[in-house]
C-alpha cells in the first residue's frame, strides 16, 4: 500500500464516520487500490555483491509503501549484455506480472550500467525514476589499472572487464538515457591506492564523481560516502526517496548539469 493510497483510506475512514453510503466507500476503495499498487521499484545491487547489499533500501522504501523486488543475479558470470537480459528482462517481467504499470529502479554501481544496458535494446515506456548510486556511466580508471591483473579478472569476472575509461568500453557506448536519471556519487575513499594512484579528482575509492555523470542525467547530487556502504548511507537513502517522489533530489546549492570535456 502506497502513502497516497493511506491518504485516500483515512479519507474513506471520515466518510464512514460521517455516515456516507457504503457503496461509495466501496467504489473509492477499488479506485485506490487500482491506482496504488501499480508502481514497483527494483533494486539492482553491484558487482560482487548480493541483494543483502541493499536490505537496509528496501526496508526504507518498503515503510514508505513502495512495492520492491531486491534483485539478485550472478555479477561475476557473464557479459554486461547477458547480465542485462538475463536480471533486468526477469524483473521487468515479474513486476508486470503482478501489474505494475511504472518501475522505478535504484541501481548500486554495476547495476546502473545493466539497467543502461537493458534499455539501450529496449523500450523504456514502463520505466519511472532511475537512481544510480556510484555509477561507473564513463568507467572507471581503476579496471583501466587492473583489468590485466589475472586476480582482478578472478574477482570481477567478463563483466568487470568492460567497465574501462576508453571511448570505446561499454559504458561510454551505451548512449544518454531515455528516461529520468538521478545520480548519487560519493566523495569519500576506504581505498587511499585507488584514490591516491588510480582515480583523479574526488572519488569514492571506485570511481570518481566526474565519471559518475551521465549525458542526459535529470540530477546530479555528491555525498561524503564511500563506494561499498553508499547503498546503507542514511543520506543516500533520503535523497533516493525524494528522487523517486519528485524526480530531483535536495540540494544545499545551485545545481550544475554540465559534463567536463
Amino acid at each position: 500500500m502506497t502513502r497516497l493510497s493511506g491518504m485516500f483510506l483515512h479519507s474513506i475512514q471520515t466518510t464512514l464516520r460521517r455516515g456516507r453510503s457504503s457503496t461509495f466507500v466501496v467504489l473509492s476503495l477499488f479506485f485506490v487500490m487500482a491506482s496504488s499498487a501499480q508502481e514497483y521499484v527494483v533494486l539492482v545491487h553491484g558487482l560482487c555483491r548480493s541483494s543483502r547489499s541493499l536490505e537496509p533500501m528496501r526496508k526504507a522504501l518498503k515503510k514508505e509503501g513502495y512495492c520492491v523486488l531486491n534483485l539478485d543475479y550472478p555479477s561475476r558470470t557473464d557479459s554486461i549484455e547477458t547480465l542485462s537480459e538475463a536480471a533486468i528482462g526477469k524483473a521487468i517481467d515479474e513486476c508486470r506480472a503482478r501489474g505494475a504499470a511504472k518501475i522505478h529502479f535504484v541501481a548500486h554501481s554495476l547495476g546502473a550500467i545493466l539497467v543502461r544496458s537493458y534499455f539501450a535494446r529496449h523500450p523504456a515506456d514502463a520505466v519511472g525514476h532511475v537512481v544510480m548510486l556510484g555509477p561507473p556511466n564513463q568507467g572507471s580508471e581503476v579496471v583501466d589499472c587492473l583489468r590485466d591483473w589475472k586476480l582482478y579478472t578472478l574477482l570481477t569476472g567478463p563483466g568487470g572487464q568492460e567497465l574501462g575509461t576508453a571511448p570505446d568500453s561499454l559504458p561510454n557506448q551505451l548512449g544518454p538515457p531515455a528516461f529520468s536519471v538521478g545520480i548519487i556519487a560519493g566523495n569519500r575513499s576506504l581505498n587511499w591506492i585507488n584514490s591516491l594512484f588510480m582515480i583523479h579528482g574526488p572519488n569514492d575509492g571506485k570511481v570518481s564523481v566526474e565519471r559518475t555523470k551521465l549525458e542526459g542525467m535529470t540530477d546530479h547530487i555528491v555525498i561524503s560516502t564511500p563506494h561499498p556502504l553508499m547503498m546503507r548511507n542514511r543520506k543516500v537513502i533520503e535523497q533516493t526517496l525524494r528522487f523517486l517522489e519528485t524526480g530531483s533530489f535536495k540540494h544545499s546549492e545551485p545545481l550544475s548539469l554540465s559534463l567536463s570535456s
